[in-house]
C-alpha cells in the first residue's frame, strides 16, 4: 500500500492537534514517505518519514501551531483498507518537546 497523493482528515485524535478540519497530503517514493499538513490549530506541518512494512509506516511531524508554538513528534502508524476501498492510517505517537506526553490517532483517506 502507497500513500502516494493521498489525502487524509482525522477521525479519532488522542492528545493530539489534528482535527477533522486538518488535511494531510502525501507523497512516498519507494519507501520514503514525505508530505504536509495544515488547518484546524496547524497553521503549517510536515512529516518525514518510511514505509518499514507493508502495512506499517515510522514518521517524524513538525508543526507550527495557530497560536504560534513550535510542536515535534514522532509516530509508528499501520495502513489498512476501509470496506468501502479507503485506506485508513492509525498510528501510536509522542511529542519529542513540550511534555513529551503521547497518545493515539486514526485517519481516512480523503477525495476531494
Amino acid at each position: 500500500m502507497t500513500l502516494h497523493h493521498k489525502k487524509f482528515i482525522t477521525t479519532e485524535n488522542k492528545n493530539g492537534l489534528s482535527s477533522n478540519e486538518t488535511i494531510f497530503q502525501y507523497y512516498q517514493e519507494g519507501t520514503i514517505i514525505t508530505g504536509t499538513y495544515k488547518g484546524g490549530e496547524i497553521k503549517e506541518g510536515f512529516v518525514v518519514g518510511k514505509q518499514v512494512a507493508e502495512n506499517r509506516i515510522e514518521l517524524l511531524f513538525q508543526c507550527i501551531t495557530t497560536s504560534g508554538d513550535l510542536k515535534a513528534g514522532a509516530s509508528k502508524g499501520i495502513i489498512s483498507k476501509a470496506a468501502d476501498g479507503k485506506l485508513l492510517l492509525n498510528f501510536d505517537w509522542h511529542w519529542l518537546n513540550g511534555d513529551l506526553s503521547g497518545g493515539t490517532s486514526s485517519y481516512i483517506e480523503f477525495i476531494d
